[in-house]
C-alpha cells in the first residue's frame, strides 16, 4: 500500500509539504494536488550551502498535460516561501489511482459540480467491476447517462442527468 507523507519528517519537511499542498490542479482548480493525491513526497536535505527541497508528484496519467504547470507552481510556491533550491520529480510507479484522492477532494468535486469517483480501482485484481449509476452532483439523481467517455479532461467522462437535464463531468475511477 502506498501512503502519503504529510505528517512524517522534520518540521522543515512538514512546512514544505504544507506549502506544496496548497498548489491547485490547473485542470480542476477547486482541488489541490494534495486533494488529488498527486503530491506524494517532500524531503528537505541540508547541504553545505543551504537546503534542497525535493518534491515527488505522481501524475493522474503518464501523459498528463497539467504536470508541467503543477511542477512550475510547486517551485514558485516553495521559492516564494523562502526555499531556495527546489527539485520536483515525477514518479510513474506505482501508477496514480483515484483511491489516492482525499475525501475532502471528493466533496470539493461534488460542490464544484463534478461527480467524484466512487468505489475503488480494481488495479487488475479481484472480481470484475460492474458499472453503477453515477449520481448527479447538482440534484442527486441516479438517472444519468454517459454522453462521452472523455469530458473536459482525459480523466473525466461527460454525463447528462435525465432528471434536471444538466450536463456534468464525472471523475473516472482509475
Amino acid at each position: 500500500m502506498v501512503t502519503l507523507r504529510p505528517a512524517q519528517g522534520t518540521t522543515r519537511e512538514q512546512e514544505a509539504w504544507r506549502i506544496a499542498a496548497t498548489v491547485t490542479d490547473p485542470e480542476v482548480p477547486v482541488l489541490t494536488i494534495e486533494d488529488l493525491g498527486v503530491l506524494r513526497d517532500v524531503t528537505v536535505d541540508e547541504e553545505l550551502d543551504g537546503e534542497r527541497v525535493t518534491v515527488t508528484l505522481t501524475p493522474t496519467y503518464s501523459g498528463c498535460p497539467a504536470l508541467e504547470t503543477m511542477r512550475d507552481d510547486v517551485i514558485l510556491a516553495l521559492t516564494a516561501a523562502g526555499f531556495g533550491d527546489v527539485d520536483v520529480r515525477t514518479a510513474l510507479s506505482p501508477a496514480w489511482t483515484t483511491d489516492w484522492m482525499t475525501d475532502a477532494g471528493k466533496r470539493k468535486l461534488t460542490e464544484f459540480g463534478i461527480a467524484p469517483p466512487t468505489g475503488r480501482a480494481a488495479l487488475g485484481q479481484g472480481p470484475v467491476k460492474v458499472r453503477l449509476a453515477v449520481k448527479c452532483p447538482r440534484c442527486g439523481s441516479l438517472d444519468t447517462r454517459e454522453v462521452a467517455r472523455f469530458g473536459s479532461t482525459s480523466c473525466k467522462a461527460l454525463y447528462e442527468c435525465r432528471e434536471c437535464l444538466e450536463p456534468f463531468d464525472h471523475f473516472k475511477v482509475l
